[in-house]
């Protein structure tokens, strides 16, 4: 599957899930419906994937845990806030430059609509 099609199956995912459980929960709990809701549609999804780091060539060991990553090209940052912050925006670049993915989505569930929750982020295009 090519990382558009991916992507379109996880916001179709997320809007279910978010229909279905509405805005407010931990992000806990959408990442474990969210991931339950793709693997049922056929994807491979693997959850708090840890993302070793390197400085100066010395690997450092794990840097981070990126929380879902969908068919070993799609890399899901969620969040349950009121509002994304530029911050969160810098946290999926970095996220998407250290693991060497092209494409990730940041879906946050704490909006009242979950289309104004989704931001698709891309690295090296």
């Amino acid at each position: 599957m090519h990382e558009n099609e991916i992507s379109r199956a996880v916001v179709d995912g997320a809007l279910t899930v978010h229909r279905a459980l509405g805005p407010g929960l931990l992000e806990s709990v959408y990442e474990l419906a969210l991931a339950y809701e793709l693997a049922q549609r056929g994807l491979t999804v693997e959850r708090q994937v840890p993302i070793s780091i390197e400085y100066q060539g010395v690997p450092l060991g794990e840097g981070f845990r990126a929380d879902l990553i969908v068919e070993g090209k799609v890399l899901l940052e969620l969040k349950s806030v009121e509002h994304l912050t530029p911050l969160h925006r810098k946290q999926i670049q970095t996220y998407l430059r250290l693991t060497g993915l092209k494409l990730g989505l940041l879906l946050n569930f704490g909006a009242a609509l979950m289309k104004n929750g989704i931001v698709r982020c891309v690295n090296g295009l």
